[in-house]
C-alpha cells in the first residue's frame, strides 16, 4: 500500500520517521566492564546481576537512567518473570549410580599362539583410558589401543606383568579390585 509521502493521492495517513528529535550524532555508546555488550543487552547474558554491580559502580547516571528504569522488566530482587539462562534449559544432571570398582584382566587367544591381555573397568575408577593405553604400550614394548568404552587390548600376553604395573601405577586399584579372569575368546568380526 503506498503512503501520503510516497503518492499524493492516498490521504489522511501519517508518515513517521523512526528518528528521535533528542538523539545527537555521533552517537556515544558505552560498553559494559563484564560482558562487553552495551548496556540495553546486558540483561541476556548469565552475569547480569555483576554487569548492573558494575554498571552502577562506574556510570551511576546510565544505571539510574536505562537499567533502573525500564530497560528490562525485571525487578533488582529478581522477581517478575523468570529468565531462561544461554543454552536453553538444560536437563538436570543425573545423579551417577554408584557402579562396583573393578578391573578385570583376561588373555585371550588372537590365533594358535598369539595372544592379547584385555584389561575392562578402568573407566569406574575415572581412568583416562587413552593415557593408560599409551603407557601399557610404552611400558611393555607393543601394541596398545582402546577397543571399547571400557576396554583396552595389549598385544602380547602380559598378564601377570600388567596386574604389578596397573597397582603400581594407580595406587587405588588393590588386590580386592583388580581380578585376572584367565583365558577367554576374541568373538570374530
Amino acid at each position: 500500500m503506498a503512503t501520503a509521502a510516497e503518492d499524493p493521492e492516498v490521504e489522511g495517513e501519517e508518515v513517521e520517521s523512526g528518528e528521535e528529535e533528542d538523539v545527537a550524532y555521533p552517537l556515544t555508546i558505552r560498553y559494559c566492564g563484564i560482558c562487553t555488550l552495551p548496556v540495553e543487552y546486558c540483561e541476556f547474558t548469565a552475569e547480569y546481576e555483576k554487569c548492573k554491580e558494575w554498571w552502577q559502580a562506574n556510570f551511576p547516571d546510565i544505571y539510574l537512567r536505562v537499567i533502573e528504569k525500564g530497560a528490562s522488566d525485571l525487578s533488582l530482587e529478581g522477581g517478575g518473570k523468570k529468565r531462561q539462562t544461554r543454552g536453553g534449559k538444560a536437563l538436570k544432571k543425573a545423579k551417577k549410580k554408584e557402579v562396583e570398582k573393578r578391573v578385570t584382566v583376561a588373555r585371550a587367544s588372537r590365533g594358535k599362539r598369539k595372544y592379547v591381555t584385555v584389561i575392562c573397568g578402568l573407566t569406574t575408577l575415572e581412568i583416562d583410558l587413552k593415557k593408560a593405553a599409551k603407557q601399557f604400550g610404552s611400558r611393555f614394548a607393543c601394541g596398545s589401543s582402546v577397543t571399547g568404552p571400557d576396554e583396552i587390548v595389549i598385544q602380547g600376553d602380559v598378564t601377570d606383568d600388567l596386574i604389578d604395573f596397573v597397582q603400581e601405577k594407580w595406587p587405588e586399584i588393590t588386590d580386592e579390585i583388580i581380578d585376572d579372569i584367565g583365558d577367554q575368546k576374541i568373538a570374530k568380526r
